[in-house]
């Protein structure tokens, strides 16, 4: 007979074991239910939302006046569909009445009905509509019309006014634009990105295992704040003039650009800045396609060989060291030999002028008689090169200038110090030859000259929402009685050759500068061995103009050029620098409303 196969103290062991593992299970439940709520709540949220940040509205750029708006932003509406969550039949009916609906046709209807009929979880099917559209599509989501459909607010930025020329925006170069993610490309979108960008909107997002959805009633956990407006020094008048007349000379010259920047001296601020060719900022993207080197603000960013305008910067150490006076006779002998006999700098027109006045070296812009004062800064060539590069970094070559738009770059000046000069060297650079500047280093420079000898930093921004910027560095780099002479010495060179003086001088205001003509190199020419470029030169002219004083300064290049008429030391086209000069001088004494002077004279 069996033996009972149960027992008591086998059934009390599994009670007491079940009882166990139900106590371990309610204390983990309660664990997970109540000690990790928290925790399990959030991660069950990351996995049906995420954070999102979106940009805010961006500052409006203003000019000085405080009255023409240069940059703004519109709120708009784009849609957005998750075709992946709709059949093929629904994504066609979708498709066929956003089409309808916002009366689309060509390439608007295609992008429409190409987006849906993809499998993705987030298309944008158009941008950019107005309240009225919107509306529209509200209704017909709201009526279930367009299922998988959201509709999301956009910023838009706008640069409402026309340029000077055609398919441009006023100051594009100045002002850069705004990208497709909302950050600022260039000029004073891009350096001023934190200001006018403001901090950015803090959305939850819906999350579906097909994509991110980030409607118009989406959750707002930050609103974050809006970007500062921003005040410009820029005159929006004479920008416009500006760039009307460096169109018609870019046209006249057939140059590859042609670019111009109107400066105060005192204070650095520009009044106007642009080169042709330009952009329209509102259509950067057309505009990146076929050519992305349009958005290069040459003022700023790209540099060249100045040629005879940096005979100023020989003047200025020449006078410092006492090595001349405008008075002192230098022999123009037309051509000098250096190093030995083993090269060589000639006049432009291979000619001799004999013994002239220095002032008469500037004004005839005599490269021998330049080249013979800068052998003279020293006891020896070494001595001499650190006297003349040590003036050109003084008043700014080679470093950037520090003005408020992305993209300045320092320019190539040769240190002696590091790499020693020959005599050669020294007179190339004694006119401007052998160095690679940018026309707002000159501005700068020049303004120096004529302002009694401060180096002021160019900036293009007055202000930052109602807070004015004052606080620009400013260095006394010249005496004020140097540049009373240099003042003075411009003033001759407009006023002592005929050339200059008939299609420079502006009746009633007291006018001075200097012109720089210069050969262009080519790397590629000769096979790779480099040359000169045939009948193609950098024209350049800065000068100040005022009513009996220099009240601004304005610094002209022509970029390569086509002489109508090239002789020996004669290279003329339709419109010389220094007559664009005028022509833009005249227009910023009428626009920002500088009277002439009582009489009509064109000097002091």
């Amino acid at each position: 007979m069996l033996g009972r196969t149960d027992s008591r103290p086998r059934h009390f062991f599994v009670l007491v074991l079940l009882g166990a593992v139900g106590l371990l299970i309610l204390f983990r439940l309660g664990y997970w239910q109540i000690t990790q709520h928290e925790r399990l709540a959030a991660l069950a949220e990351q996995q049906t939302s995420v954070r999102t940040e979106q940009p805010n509205r961006r500052g409006t750029i203003y000019d000085r006046t405080g009255t023409v708006v240069l940059a703004s932003t519109l709120v708009r509406t784009r849609i957005v569909g998750a075709p992946s969550q709709l059949t093929a039949e629904q994504r066609a009916r979708v498709a066929a009445r956003l089409i309808a609906t916002l009366k689309l046709t060509g390439d608007g209807a295609k992008r429409v009905t190409d987006a849906m009929a993809t499998a993705k979880g987030y298309v944008v099917m158009a941008s950019g509509l107005d309240e009225s559209a919107a509306g529209l599509i509200r209704k017909d989501v709201a009526g279930g019309l367009l299922p998988g459909v959201t509709l999301e607010r956009q910023y838009v930025r706008t640069y409402p006014q026309a340029g000077g020329a055609p398919n441009t925006s006023l100051a594009a170069h100045v002002l850069g634009f705004v990208n497709s993610d909302g950050h600022g490309q260039y000029g004073v979108e891009q350096r001023y990105e934190e200001v006018l960008g403001g901090s950015p909107r803090i959305v939850v997002a819906d999350r579906t295992a097909v994509g991110v959805s980030v409607g118009e009633s989406s959750p707002v956990l930050d609103a974050g704040s809006p970007g500062v407006d921003l005040s410009l020094t820029i005159d929006a008048g004479l920008q416009l003039a500006l760039e009307q007349e460096l169109l018609a000379a870019w046209v006249a010259d057939r140059a590859t650009s042609v670019s111009a920047v109107v400066m105060d001296p005192f204070s650095g601020a520009i009044y106007a800045e642009g080169s042709y060719p330009s952009y329209d900022a509102n259509r950067y993207g057309a505009v990146a396609a076929k050519d992305q080197g349009r958005f290069v603000d040459p003022i700023i960013s790209q540099v060249y060989e100045p040629g005879s305008v940096f005979k100023m910067l020989t003047a200025v150490a020449g006078l410092e060291t006492g090595v001349v006076k405008p008075t002192t006779k230098i022999n123009d002998s037309g051509t000098l030999r250096l190093d030995g006999g083993a090269t060589k700098v000639s006049d432009a027109d291979l000619k001799s002028k004999g013994f002239i006045t220095f002032a008469d070296v500037i004004a005839f812009s005599r490269n021998v008689g330049a080249a013979r004062v800068a052998l003279r800064l020293g006891p020896t060539t070494a001595k001499a090169a650190s006297v003349l590069y040590e003036t050109w970094h003084r008043l700014g070559f080679g470093q950037p200038t520090g003005i408020d738009l992305a993209g300045e770059v320092s320019g190539i000046v040769n240190d002696p110090s590091a790499n020693q000069w020959r005599q050669i060297d020294l007179a190339n650079g004694s006119f401007g030859q052998g160095v690679a500047v940018t026309p707002i280093q000159l501005a700068t420079a020049y303004s120096a000259m004529a302002n009694g000898g401060t180096l002021v930093q160019p900036h293009v921004v007055e202000a930052i929402g109602s807070r004015a910027l004052t606080a620009w560095p400013r260095a006394q780099v010249l005496t004020p009685a140097l540049s009373d002479t240099l003042v003075g010495l411009m003033n001759h060179v407009v006023t002592r050759v005929p050339f200059y003086r008939d299609r420079t001088l502006v009746p009633g205001y007291y006018v001075g500068g200097k012109t720089g003509t210069a050969q262009i190199w080519d790397p590629k020419a000769s096979g790779g061995q480099g040359g000169w470029k045939d009948n193609i030169f950098n024209y350049s002219f800065v000068g100040f103009i005022g009513r009996d004083h220099p009240q601004l300064v304005i610094a002209v290049q022509i970029h390569q050029g086509t002489p109508t008429i090239a002789t020996q030391g004669h290279l003329e086209m339709p419109v010389m620098s220094f007559e664009l000069f005028r022509r833009i001088a005249t227009d910023a004494m009428s626009t920002l409303e500088i009277p002439a002077h009582d009489v009509a004279t064109a000097s002091r």
